[in-house]
């Protein structure tokens, strides 16, 4: 397993779980609408390569797109996974922004000018608290601007399915034991819940393949949860080989810990040590270049970056070299 996944939990668990065609099916299936459930292809859904969202937004959000068939033609499954805390009232311009990135790398694909596939665009939140959100880009607008239907065309307008796992019980997540499984610590760890009986439901639990158990288990373990009540959980379990490889994957974290620990350390001062550069010489960053230094985890590349910063001429150039 990767170090990178302590830094992005959210988004490692997020795509490991529904990276898997076969489990964002079980579960999309029963959050659209039924009648346009009905005319998709489930079968025929496909991964997509290619992220679209905003790179300073990537350290709150993550994406994946399919493509399926629907009704015969070709059509794009958008899913924005949003694990930031505070509620965003223009959500919809920020989908409408990525939608257009898809459309155009669509256009780029095709041989001959032809007709756009149709996206349906799902954003899956994880916030603690039920968003008060429209789904519909057309609430953007104030109603008193738009006092006719000729001012109501030039308006572009589509709607979202919002899924939020805050409003979501744990008994109505559905798909397969993998998909369940991951929204169920998700909705868990914002409710500081990850030790409760929904997550640890050993007739879910036993029917996960070894890596999507693992996964888990890093998960829960990546968050603010009490160890001795952990070790009580895991003491719990009935299953014999689920319990031992539960205990072993625990101890293997907690020694893999120390050394991510150590290296944590390391990279936080250098992130900061080429930030304090930044600004002595710039006076200040602009806050998305601040936002992607912090995710930097590579130490050569915060010591290059480092040294850059003392020799760089300008902000600017700094961005782009970044």
């Amino acid at each position: 397993m990767s170090k990178e996944f302590i830094h992005q939990p959210h988004d490692k668990l997020f795509k490991a779980g529904f990276s898997d065609p076969v489990n964002a099916a079980a579960f999309l299936r029963g959050e659209v609408p039924p009648a346009l459930a009905a005319e998709i292809e489930w079968t025929s859904l496909r991964l997509e390569s290619g992220s679209f969202v905003d790179s300073h937004f990537r350290h709150s959000e993550s994406d994946l797109l399919f493509s399926v068939s629907l009704g015969g033609s070709k059509c794009l499954i958008y899913i924005l996974f949003e694990h930031q805390t505070v509620e965003e009232p223009l959500m919809a311009l920020r989908l409408l922004r990525y939608m257009v990135r898809i459309w155009e790398k669509e256009e780029k694909l095709m041989p001959r000018p032809e007709y756009l596939p149709v996206i349906l665009p799902v954003v899956l939140a994880q916030s603690a608290e039920v968003w008060e959100l429209s789904p519909r880009f057309l609430s953007l607008f104030d109603p008193s601007s738009i006092k006719n239907e000729e001012t109501l065309r030039c308006i572009p307008d589509f709607s979202f399915r919002l899924i939020q796992l805050a409003a979501l019980p744990f008994e109505a997540i559905r798909g397969t034991p993998f998909g369940i499984m991951t929204l169920r610590v998700m909705k868990a760890e914002r409710a500081a819940k990850l030790l409760d009986s929904a997550v640890w439901d050993e007739a879910l639990l036993v029917r996960l393949p070894k890596e999507a158990f693992e996964f888990l288990i890093r998960y829960i373990l990546s968050s603010e949860v009490d160890l001795e009540a952990f070790r009580h959980k895991v003491e719990e379990i009935q299953n014999i080989e689920t319990k031992r490889y539960a205990m072993t994957l625990a101890e293997q974290f907690r020694h893999e810990g120390r050394h991510e620990g150590r290296h944590e350390g390391i990279v936080a001062g250098q992130q900061d040590a080429v930030l304090q550069v930044l600004a002595i010489r710039f006076n200040s960053i602009p806050e998305g270049l601040k936002e992607l230094i912090l995710a930097i985890q590579d130490e050569a590349k915060l010591r290059e970056l480092h040294r850059l910063s003392v020799q760089i001429g300008s902000i600017e150039e700094f961005s782009r070299a970044l």
